[in-house]
């Protein structure tokens, strides 16, 4: 693990007066992993990721990236390139201008490759950035992460404001990013949606502390909603019984069940019952979360949008 948000002994705090923004928080992100930071806003994303990028220093706690806390560590910090929600570019510069602006500060900027990219993505380089969308300024700073060279990519709703096709291409270099050398974006949103289709690991931040994190994959593997129609009650008692069910619900003689292991485990319990009619559906990682946090005692099903 390359990344901990905790040290041996503490786990990471910050607070801002009265309000604890980040509280209790353990984590560790994998190497060469798209990991996915999601919660509402003013979860704490933005401050744990300021944290992470060693802006700010934890009240408890520490941040350490390759085992070297990151706070006042310019070795360290030379390794993240964090791209803020709320960026600023001066009002006449270019693409290219700012380019030059980070070469000063990376010293693995590699100019040549981002000249591609912007045209790759059809990026006007003698372009004032003010007169940008806010899709493109967020898809410029991406493009500036990538070719600075850093081997994290600290992203703080970066996806909010890409169309499709912009994200989809930001997908794909992800990818090829990761496959070519050693690379760790990490991406936070409000919206669990934009975290689907590009994560392959996804942490919920909810009130400040880490409620749920997990492997998407995994997720995805081992939570399957059923629907199904059995003979009798007494066998939908039985059913309930032997399985691990997260979530039961009824429409009219269907049941619906939201059950956690692997299809195959799932299918021989069901099948053994003789049902008059079942079939497995498809879970969205909105509904995996939600039946996973339910379970757990929150309510946080209006927290995605």
């Amino acid at each position: 693990m390359r990344r901990k948000a905790n040290d041996r002994d503490k786990k990471c705090s910050k607070s801002f007066g009265s309000v604890k923004a980040v509280d209790k928080v353990s984590l560790e992100i994998g190497e060469r992993e798209v990991f996915g930071l999601v919660g509402s806003n003013g979860a704490g994303k933005s401050t744990l990721l300021r944290m992470a990028a060693g802006i700010l220093k934890p009240d408890e706690g520490e941040i350490e990236i390759d085992g070297e806390s990151i706070y006042d560590n310019e070795k360290a910090k030379a390794c993240i390139f964090y791209i803020p929600d709320d960026s600023y570019f001066p009002a006449d510069y270019t693409p290219r201008d700012i380019a030059d602006f980070y070469r000063c500060y990376y010293p693995k900027f590699d100019v040549q490759r981002f000249s591609k990219f912007l045209r790759q993505f059809h990026m006007d380089d003698k372009k004032r950035i003010s007169t940008f969308s806010k899709g493109m300024r967020k898809q410029l700073l991406v493009l500036l992460g990538v070719s600075a060279g850093t081997k994290y990519l600290l992203c703080d709703e970066t996806f909010d404001g890409l169309d499709p096709v912009m994200r989809q291409g930001v997908k794909s270099l992800f990818a090829s990013e990761i496959m070519g050398r050693e690379f760790t974006p990490v991406i936070a949103s409000h919206n669990l949606r934009e975290l689907e289709d590009i994560c392959d690991h996804v942490g919920l931040l909810y009130k400040g502390g880490i409620l749920l994190s997990r492997d998407l994959e995994d997720m995805k593997f081992h939570i399957h909603k059923i629907q199904c129609v059995l003979k009798d009650k007494d066998q939908e008692r039985q059913l309930q019984k032997e399985m691990d069910v997260l979530k039961t619900e009824h429409q009219g003689s269907l049941l619906l069940l939201t059950v956690r292991g692997t299809r195959e485990q799932i299918m021989e319990k069901i099948q053994g019952k003789n049902p008059l009619f079942c079939e497995i559906l498809p879970l969205t990682l909105e509904e995996i979360f939600i039946s996973e946090t339910e379970v757990a005692g929150y309510e946080i099903k209006n927290l995605f949008f």
